[in-house]
């Protein structure tokens, strides 16, 4: 053999998985996993708590179309018609004169209506809208209730709205008596009056009402 040819030696090839590098991953994959489950049990713990019929309705505080700010506290002793809307919704503008019709008629009971608008731009969207509202006979017909301005659309995700209008009836001490999903009807009207009077009810439209 040439004296000047060098002698390659056999280096066997390196393994792919040392002990080393499978303590690691399992490390990894172990600090992954309680990241993964702080993050789930964080979430849970700011996650609102679910809106249902039975359940003590949240308690929040807006601005008011009209200036100032109301809160649903301030008419614990109540019923309460929590009407969840915004100006892009055909239906809220058809039940919108309903609901002050009815509002009027009970204006000697323990009866309340808070409409809250999630729009963004608040009352630039709001005062124009409550300003064009007409009957089904095509009168002008002004506001009365309470509206107030959720530019942040905290109502929504606190409440869990599904789509709008969307109402909550309170019973007088702030428990949620039915959910209506939908334009609100008469016999929903009719359920809100039984419940200002303590009386047996007729059950109110659990509906998702898309009739024109």
């Amino acid at each position: 053999m040439n004296e000047t040819e060098t002698t390659s030696e056999y280096m066997p090839p390196e393994e792919s998985w040392s002990a080393k590098d499978a303590f690691l991953a399992v490390g990894a994959f172990v600090v992954i996993a309680i990241l993964a489950v702080g993050a789930y049990f964080f979430y849970q713990s700011t996650k609102p708590p679910m809106v249902i019929e039975g359940s003590i309705a949240p308690e929040f505080t807006y601005p008011t179309l009209a200036g100032g700010e109301a809160s649903l506290s301030d008419y614990r002793g109540k019923v309460v018609l929590l009407n969840v809307w915004n100006t892009a919704c055909i239906e809220c503008k058809r039940e919108m004169p309903l609901m002050e019709i009815k509002y009027r008629g009970m204006k000697d009971k323990p009866f309340e209506i808070l409409a809250v608008s999630n729009d963004r731009r608040g009352a630039t969207d709001v005062q124009p809208f409550v300003d064009n509202l007409f009957t089904e006979e095509g009168r002008p017909i002004e506001l009365t209730f309470p509206i107030l301005l959720d530019t942040e659309d905290k109502i929504g995700r606190n409440y869990q709205v599904v789509r709008y209008p969307e109402s909550f009836i309170l019973d007088k001490e702030g428990v949620v008596a039915k959910i209506i999903i939908g334009r609100l009807t008469e016999r929903d009207f009719l359920y809100m009056e039984g419940l200002t009077e303590g009386k047996p009810q007729p059950q109110a439209d659990y509906h998702q009402n898309t009739t024109s």
